[in-house]
């Protein structure tokens, strides 16, 4: 359709009109668009750094170069290892099961047997306590479960009766303020099939039936659990024993690497559920005697049980050692210029209190013409000790 020229005109005058009042609005677009580019593309700290305010976005640190915080441990949580719940009754023959002999002493912890050695007739320690069962079948063979003490890992698991004077047993390891302790169950009839060297256990868990393994030298009629708690003395027992060419199928949980408490001072009440801890126990606990070595590397049981070194420095040199009645070491420091102890490689017992050895059923030291020293028990006690 042909436009007149009056229209033309008028057509062309609005356009002039419109660019005059709203030609700026393109340019004003363009420039937004530059903007937000500009302002999404520019440094994140840039406002911080002008205005000396924080930027308000993540801000990396670095993580310091300190050692891991050691984690806490607290006392464990304990319960007892049988149904039996009256081990506070220690005079009571029916809670415990003593030996032969009848004596109700004789299932406790100590210097409460005799053995015969070289034809005389000696104490002998028990290193822990032998509890007897509630409930038995027709056969009067025991019924009783045997459980956890506490929470903790299944470290060894001997399932073959003739391998040991334990019988069938298993041993525990637990976290306790002062370091990896152990409790340990013995003479069992067998083990639960559910437990696993390795796995974690729980407080009460069963471990397996109270027996009277080995049977050789313990008959149906004193079936009786021997529950031991205590330290591991060294981490290289294994190799120690295999230099002996002993037949160790044990590991590290063998009993002569195992150092036992008292039990019964987990078991004070008749509270199904008590705190113990093995640290403020040892802390508390009497010394038998103080035994000066000299090692050349840092004693290894002082590396696992460090709150018992009270030296500075490492634990190696000449050593003090404070040991109690059952073979387990209280504490341990260097030698000081005031203690009196000589410079010899042998070591020496420098005292001993005799109301606390006791009947010294271990004989780990011995007297001779009125000087102490070292016994032959004492000397394998300090071999496996120092390897």
């Amino acid at each position: 359709m042909r436009i007149s020229h009056k229209e033309q005109v008028r057509r062309s005058t609005a356009r002039r009109r419109f660019l005059r009042h709203w030609g700026w609005l393109p340019a004003l677009l363009v420039f937004d668009v530059f903007f937000v580019i500009w302002w999404r593309g520019r440094s994140p700290g840039e406002d911080a750094a002008k205005t000396g305010s924080p930027a308000e976005v993540p801000i990396m640190v670095a993580a310091p170069e300190t050692l891991p915080a050691v984690p806490v441990v607290h006392p464990m949580q304990v319960g007892f290892p049988t149904a039996q719940s009256n081990l506070v009754l220690i005079q009571d023959a029916s809670v415990f099961m003593p030996t032969a002999a009848g004596r109700v002493e004789s299932a406790h912890y100590g210097s409460v047997r005799t053995a015969s050695q070289g034809g005389r007739i000696l104490p002998s320690f028990h290193e822990g306590i032998d509890i007897a069962p509630l409930t038995r079948d027709r056969r009067q063979r025991a019924m009783d479960p045997v459980m956890a003490i506490a929470d903790g890992r299944v470290a060894h698991i001997s399932a073959h009766s003739g391998n040991s004077n334990y019988g069938i047993y298993v041993v525990l390891e637990h976290e306790d303020p002062v370091g990896t302790i152990y409790s340990l169950y013995a003479h069992l009839s067998a083990v639960d099939k559910r437990v696993r060297e390795g796995q974690r256990v729980r407080r009460g868990e069963v471990l397996g039936v109270l027996g009277n393994t080995p049977s050789s030298i313990i008959p149906v009629v004193r079936s009786h659990l021997h529950l031991e708690v205590g330290m591991i003395r060294t981490r290289r027992f294994s190799i120690w024993a295999n230099g002996q060419k002993l037949d160790n199928r044990h590991g590290n949980y063998n009993g002569w690497n195992l150092t036992g408490i008292n039990p019964l001072a987990l078991y004070t009440t008749t509270d199904p559920v008590r705190e113990f801890s093995m640290r403020n126990y040892l802390s508390d606990h009497p010394v038998a005697f103080e035994l000066l070595i000299n090692v050349n590397r840092p004693l290894d049981y002082f590396v696992r049980y460090p709150d018992l070194w009270k030296g500075e420095g490492e634990p190696s040199g000449a050593l003090v050692l404070e040991v109690s009645e059952g073979g387990v070491i209280l504490r341990g420091h260097r030698l000081h210029s005031a203690e009196q102890g000589s410079s010899s490689r042998s070591p020496q017992v420098l005292s001993v209190n005799r109301q606390v050895l006791g009947r010294n059923g271990l004989h780990l030291v011995v007297e001779r013409s009125g000087q102490w020293s070292l016994g032959n028990n004492g000397k394998k006690w300090l071999e496996i000790l120092v390897y």
